[in-house]
C-alpha cells in the first residue's frame, strides 16, 4: 500500500492530544454498518451504542428531541415534533408516505454492502421528491437540517433515495448508533496496525502507467514500481490525476461525484459546553445547519476525567470560506455564530479558553451522490473491468458512499484481486 501521507488515516482519521481522543472525520457507525461491525469484532475493539438527545434550534425556539426507542421518550419528544414540523395536520398524510416509503424499502435504503439503493438511482433530487410528495416547507426545512449538517452540503441537490438513507438510519434508528470507545480513530488505527508489514507511508503515487489494455507499473519519487494489479482507493475527484489514460468511458463516470466542502473545530474543555441530557445540537434555521456536539458525553473515554469536548460541523459556502482562514480565525468565527443564540443552559467557551483547539479542513467531505451518479460509477467500473484487467477502483463513491461503504469497497476489491492473481497463477 503507498500512502502519501506520513501515516494511513484518511477520512477516517484523528489524532491523541493532551489526553483526549479526536476524530478528524467520519465518527460514527449506522445499524447496516455490517462490514464495519465485522472488522470492528476483529480487531477487538469494544463499540459504545451512542444515544442522540438533541436540541434544535427552530424558528427561533430551542426544543429537544429524545431516541425514539420507548413509548415515554415518544410522549416527551411531542412538543419538539410539533415545533419541527413533524405533526402539522398538513403534513400528516405526505409525511406518511415519506416514513412509509423507508419502513417498506429497507433493501434499497440501506448502507449494507448488499444494498441494493443503485436501483432507485434516478434524475430525482431530494428536494424534488419532498416537494412531488407534498412534503410542507417547514418539514422540509427540518430534513433537510438534520441530512445537511451530517454531510456537510445542501442536500436538497442529493439523489433522492441516497438523502433518504440518511434519514432512514441516522434519524430513525439514532438509537442504533456505535462508536469505538476511543472514537471512530481507532479502527483507521487498528487497520493500520494490522497491515504494518505491507505499507509505505510519505509515498505518494506519480502516475499509473497503462500499456496495452494493462496497468503495467507504478511511478513513486523513488522510481517505478512494478504493478501485477493496482487498486486505485482514492477520491473519484483525484482518479485521473495519476491516471492519465483511463479509458474516456471512464472518466466521464468519475466526472459524475462531487464532494461537500466541510470544516470542524474541536476543543477540549474543563467543562461540559451543553446543557445536562443534552448531547449535540442543530441550528437549523441557519441557511448552512451547523452541527454542534459533545461526544464525551456518549464516549467518556476520549477525553480525561472530568473534561469535555466541543465539536463543530460546518459544511457548504460557509465552510468554503472557513478553510482559507488561519485556526484562530475559525475558532473566533465559529464559536461567535454559535454563541449569538446559545442552548439554553450550555456554557460555550469564549476565544481564548479551551485545553486544546484543533480545526480540521475537508475540500473533498461526504460524496453528495447526485442523481445518477451510482448508475454512471457501476458503469464506469464494467468499463474499466473490460478495458483495464487489473486496475481496479476502490472508495465510499463506488459502493453506497459511507464508512462502510468504504471499507466495502476495499475488502471486496482486495478479494476480487487475490481471485484473479490466484487464477492467472494456475
Amino acid at each position: 500500500m503507498l500512502e502519501a501521507n506520513d501515516r494511513v488515516v484518511g477520512r477516517l482519521g484523528g489524532e491523541k492530544v493532551d489526553g483526549f481522543c479526536i476524530d478528524a472525520g467520519a465518527d460514527f457507525i449506522c445499524s447496516t454498518y455490517d462490514v464495519a461491525f465485522r472488522l470492528c469484532d476483529q480487531l477487538g475493539l469494544s463499540l459504545i451504542n451512542t444515544k442522540s438527545n438533541l436540541g434544535w434550534n427552530k424558528d427561533g425556539k430551542w426544543v429537544r428531541t429524545l431516541p425514539l426507542d420507548s413509548v415515554g421518550n415518544l410522549f416527551r419528544s411531542i412538543h419538539a415534533m410539533r415545533v419541527l414540523g413533524f405533526l402539522s395536520f398538513r403534513g400528516m398524510l405526505p409525511e406518511m408516505r415519506f416514513f412509509g416509503e423507508i419502513a417498506t424499502d429497507p433493501a434499497h435504503l440501506s448502507f449494507a454492502s448488499g444494498s441494493k439503493l443503485d436501483e432507485l438511482d434516478d434524475a430525482e433530487t431530494f428536494g424534488e421528491h419532498l416537494d412531488r410528495i407534498g412534503v410542507p416547507e417547514h418539514l422540509q426545512a427540518t430534513l433537510k437540517a438534520f441530512v445537511g449538517s451530517a454531510a456537510m452540503g445542501e442536500v436538497e441537490n442529493s439523489g433522492y433515495a441516497y438523502m433518504m438513507t440518511y434519514v432512514a438510519e441516522a434519524m430513525l434508528k439514532s438509537s442504533s448508533i456505535y462508536v469505538p470507545e476511543y472514537g471512530m480513530r481507532a479502527l483507521a488505527e487498528a487497520l493500520a496496525e494490522a497491515s504494518q508489514s505491507c505499507i509505505r507511508v510519505s509515498t505518494p503515487v506519480r502516475r499509473v502507467v497503462i500499456s496495452e489494455g494493462r496497468v503495467v507499473n507504478v511511478v513513486i519519487d523513488d522510481g517505478i514500481v512494478e504493478a501485477d494489479a493496482v487498486i486505485c482507493a482514492i477520491p473519484a475527484t483525484k482518479v485521473t490525476g495519476i491516471i492519465p489514460d483511463l479509458p474516456g468511458a471512464v472518466s466521464r463516470g468519475l466526472n459524475k461525484v462531487t464532494y461537500s466542502t466541510g470544516c470542524r473545530l474541536v476543543m477540549g474543555l474543563d467543562r461540559p459546553p451543553l446543557a445536562k441530557g443534552w448531547n449535540g445540537a442543530i441550528y437549523a434555521d441557519y441557511d448552512e445547519p451547523v452541527l454542534m456536539l459533545d461526544r464525551s458525553i456518549n464516549l467518556p473515554k476520549i477525553s480525561p476525567p472530568g473534561k469535555s469536548t466541543l465539536d463543530v460541523f460546518i459544511g457548504g459556502d460557509q465552510a468554503k470560506e472557513l478553510i482559507q482562514l488561519t485556526d484562530d480565525e475559525v475558532k473566533q468565527r465559529i464559536l461567535g455564530e454559535v454563541r449569538k443564540n446559545p442552548p439554553p443552559g450550555s456554557s460555550l467557551p469564549d476565544d481564548d479558553e479551551g485545553v486544546f483547539t484543533r480545526v480540521y479542513r475537508w475540500k473533498e467531505a461526504v460524496c453528495m451522490g447526485l442523481p445518477g451518479m451510482f448508475k454512471d460509477v457501476a458503469e464506469a467500473r464494467r468499463n474499466l473491468g473490460n478495458e483495464v484487467k487489473n486496475l481496479f477502483l476502490a472508495g465510499d463513491y463506488t459502493r453506497v458512499p459511507s464508512v462502510n461503504g468504504a471499507l466495502t469497497s476495499g475488502v471486496e476489491t482486495a478479494e476480487e484481486v487475490a481471485d484473479m492473481l490466484l487464477y492467472s497463477s494456475v
